[in-house]
């Protein structure tokens, strides 16, 4: 395989050029912005917790690899993309287990695994539905059903996840629907995910 191939997923790329998805590479910022903003929040906790420290590390990698496909657009840069943000939801799941859910961690653990094993197996059928978003949906359905376990285990938590969820379907669907908008929007939606 090629690593270097070029690829030409999204509607605003035209070309092969660097700077040829310019809304969708500036729209990275705001991974970093969010990064900064959470680090900033971190440093400011008298106990200053690990866990939530590499999820905000985690973020700032989502969006230079981000950054790097839109701007690149090659096989390598979209590895750099899509691994952070498989190891961000991972990650998120894994201590979603441990802290809302209150549960061990060799428990957590098997949870997270089993969630990375269904992702696998649901992904290319949900592709068919979505498109290359279909590889999210599993994240999605996660979050909404950590919100409905969250009712019993830390009701206060439950609400604001579900509103979450929400939020990465609107945002998921902006993602889907990139291509479909591009005959009327050349610069497509895809940005509105970031």
């Amino acid at each position: 395989m090629d690593w270097t191939a070029a690829v030409d997923a999204y509607c605003e790329r035209v070309g092969p050029a660097f700077w040829a998805e310019p809304v969708n590479a500036l729209t990275n910022a705001a991974f970093l912005v969010a990064a900064f903003w959470a680090l900033r929040q971190w440093k400011r906790q008298p106990l200053r917790d690990g866990a939530t420290l590499v999820l905000i590390l985690v973020v700032a990698l989502v969006g230079i690899g981000s950054f790097l496909f839109h701007t690149l657009a090659t096989r390598w840069a979209g590895l750099a993309d899509v691994v952070p943000i498989a190891v961000f939801i991972h990650l998120y799941f894994f201590f979603a287990m441990r802290r809302v859910l209150a549960l061990r961690p060799w428990p957590s653990a098997a949870l997270t695994l089993g969630f990375f094993i269904a992702g696998l197996a649901l992904g290319p059928q949900l592709g068919r539905l979505l498109g290359s978003s279909g590889g999210y949906a599993p994240a999605a359905l996660a979050i909404f059903a950590v919100a409905l376990a969250a009712r019993w285990r830390a009701p206060e938590l439950a609400v604001p996840l579900a509103g979450v969820g929400v939020l990465f379907l609107i945002s998921l669907a902006f993602r889907t629907g990139d291509m479909l908008v591009c005959p009327s929007f050349p610069t497509g939606t895809h940005f509105v995910w970031h």
